[in-house]
C-alpha cells in the first residue's frame, strides 16, 4: 500500500492455507497472475492471511519477481543479486533500500515524461510495439545517460562523505581533552 492510497481504497487480497487468493472485492479466487495485473494497474491492495491476518503483501511481490525473473528475460544479473544480498544486515540496508527505490521512482518518471512527449509530438501515445522499438534503439542512449547518473550520483556522495569527516574532526578538534595513552604497567 502506498502512502498516498488509503485504507478505503486499497483492495484486500486473502490467502487461504491451501495457497489460494482471495481477492474479497470480486468475490472470487485469483492467480499471482492477477495479482500482477493489479501491480501493473497500480491498483493498491494487500495480501493477508485468512487465519492470522499476518501482511503478506511483500512475500507475494516477491514471488512475482520470482516468477518474472525465472522465465524469459531476467532483470537482474547474478552480480546486480549478490550485490542486494549484501546489504542485508549490513549498517547500510534501510539506505541502500531508499536508494533503489528513489531511483527507480525517478525512471518511473522519465518514462512517463518520455510518453507524455510522444503524446504532444506524435499526436498519440506509443503502443507496446512503438515502445519495444524505439527501446531498441535508445537502450544504448539510455544506458549511458543512466550510468553518468550514477557516477554524479556517486561522486557526490564521496564529496558529502568527506564533508562530514572534515566536520566531524573539526567539532572534536574545538574540545579541549588530550586522549591518555593506556597504562602499561601491571599492578
Amino acid at each position: 500500500m502506498t502512502q498516498t492510497q488509503t485504507a478505503a481504497s486499497v483492495r484486500l487480497i486473502k490467502k487461504y492455507p491451501n495457497r489460494r487468493l482471495y481477492d474479497t472485492k470480486t468475490s472470487s479466487y485469483i492467480t499471482l497472475s492477477d495479482v500482477k495485473q493489479l501491480v501493473l494497474d497500480n491498483e493498491g491492495f494487500q495480501v493477508i492471511d485468512a487465519k492470522s491476518g499476518e501482511d503478506l503483501t511483500r512475500s507475494i511481490l516477491l514471488q512475482i519477481i520470482l516468477e518474472e525473473e525465472s522465465g524469459g528475460v531476467p532483470m537482474f544479473s547474478p552480480t546486480a543479486l549478490s550485490q542486494i544480498i549484501r546489504f542485508y544486515g549490513h549498517a547500510t540496508q534501510g539506505v541502500m533500500g531508499l536508494f533503489l527505490e528513489k531511483n527507480l521512482q525517478a525512471f518511473m518518471d522519465i518514462q512517463n515524461r518520455m510518453a507524455e512527449q510522444s503524446k504532444g509530438v506524435y499526436g498519440t501515445q506509443f503502443g507496446p510495439e512503438a515502445w519495444a522499438q524505439f527501446m531498441n534503439v535508445q537502450t544504448p542512449v539510455l544506458q549511458n545517460m543512466m550510468s553518468n547518473y550514477l557516477d554524479q550520483s556517486k561522486n557526490l556522495f564521496v564529496q558529502m562523505q568527506d564533508q562530514m569527516q572534515d566536520q566531524s574532526r573539526n567539532i572534536f578538534t574545538a574540545f579541549p581533552f588530550v586522549p591518555t595513552p593506556p597504562d602499561n604497567k601491571k599492578k
